[in-house]
Parts: structure tokens; C-alpha cells; sequence
């Protein structure tokens, strides 16, 4: 498994992270480029023009790159890396999950509560169980993902899952076979592997707001 949270897939172009040295498919990187004023700019879309340099979608090598200068190393010059890089990377991996699984929403390919999402699991309508990381042990364990790596994402917040569903806080969700599903599962990866988090149940107060 790459850092990034996702199985190393030979299929896919690979990219070597500055701080490891290891190359690995691009969807478990972050991409860099250098600004025109010599700042350290994290390209998450992979958009932005220049020369782009990678490091695993991990809190703890971005941190290392910022902290032994391992960004000017890569591009070839002096470079400065903003305050709080790794927050502010955090912050746009977690609103491109957020977006993508609003799409999905409003595509009719992911539904929130409780028995919305079981219903869709019975069914085999469901391809990922999505649960919130401050849900309760006890609610959480009454749903099963499908089968496959694939098909469970646990490194959303009840607050954060409920953004993508127009609501203050959601639980459970299921996403569906559509052109999203791929999407959000890969944005979630980077997410998780940014966050650590393999998609663990952590113990909470049951809520009916999902």
C-alpha cells in the first residue's frame, strides 16, 4: 500500500516522492510547484504549470520536506514553504472529498441515513459505506461495507460528511456505481492517508441526524 492510503496499482503513472525516494502511482502524491515569488505551492488538482515535484499524501513527509529543505533540493533552488503547509493541504483534500461526494448527491448516486443506506446495501445498490470517524462504535457496527478494499471511507467527520449532504451532521451514507463513485474513493484515499486513517470505528454518542 502506498502512503497515500491506496494500493500501488503498475498501471498508473508513477511519480517518485522527494522525501522517500520511492516511486508510486500519482494518486497517493501531492504535487508541488514553485510560485513566482519562490513559495512552495501545493497543486492538488495537478493543473498548475511548471515543473512539478511530489511528495506522499502524508502529514509527516510533507512536514519532513518543509522542515530539511527537501523543496528547494527538488526544484533546483532556493524555495520557501508557507505557514502551515500541511494544514492547508489537509483543508483542500478534505473539500475536494466534500465536492466530489456533493456531485454524487445531487447525481442521485449517494444517500445519507440510516435506513436509506441499509436499504441500498440489501439491495446491492450500495458500493461504499461511508461513515462518520465520531459516530458511535454501537450504531456504526449495525452496517456492513461491501465487499472489496474499496468499499468502506472512515476518515470523514460527522460535520464534514454532513457538508456534502446539505445538513449540520451525518452518520452513514452508500455511494453508488456511477461516474463519482471513482472519484470520491480516490480522493478519500489521499484524505485518509493524509490523516492516517485506515478507517477505524471511534465511540461516540448515537444521533438521529443521520
Amino acid at each position: 500500500m502506498t502512503r497515500g492510503g491506496r494500493e500501488k496499482d503498475q498501471d498508473g503513472p508513477e511519480r517518485k516522492c522527494i522525501v522517500s525516494g520511492e516511486s508510486q502511482p500519482k494518486g497517493g502524491l501531492i504535487r508541488f510547484v514553485t510560485g513566482p515569488d519562490g513559495m512552495v505551492v501545493p497543486d492538488v488538482l495537478n493543473r498548475l504549470p511548471g515543473r512539478g515535484f511530489y511528495v506522499a499524501a502524508d502529514r509527516a513527509a510533507i512536514d519532513k520536506a518543509t522542515a530539511k529543505g527537501l523543496f528547494s533540493r527538488a526544484a533546483r533552488q532556493p524555495v520557501k514553504a508557507p505557514e502551515g503547509l500541511s494544514d492547508l493541504i489537509e483543508a483542500q483534500l478534505l473539500r475536494r472529498v466534500i465536492d466530489f461526494l456533493s456531485m454524487a448527491r445531487k447525481a442521485g448516486e449517494a444517500v445519507t441515513g440510516y435506513e436509506k443506506v441499509k436499504e441500498w446495501l440489501v439491495k446491492g445498490q450500495a458500493r461504499v459505506l461511508i461513515q462518520a470517524s465520531d459516530g458511535s462504535e454501537r450504531g456504526k457496527t449495525k452496517l456492513h461495507p461491501p465487499e472489496g478494499e474499496d468499499g468502506f471511507i472512515g476518515c470523514l467527520s460527522s460535520g464534514e460528511l454532513g457538508l456534502a449532504f446539505g445538513r449540520e451532521r451525518a452518520i452513514h451514507a452508500a455511494l453508488a456505481a456511477g461516474g463519482l463513485e471513482r472519484r470520491v474513493v480516490e480522493e478519500a484515499a489521499r484524505l485518509a492517508g493524509f490523516r492516517k486513517h485506515i478507517g477505524g470505528i471511534s465511540a461516540g454518542e448515537d444521533t438521529k441526524t443521520a
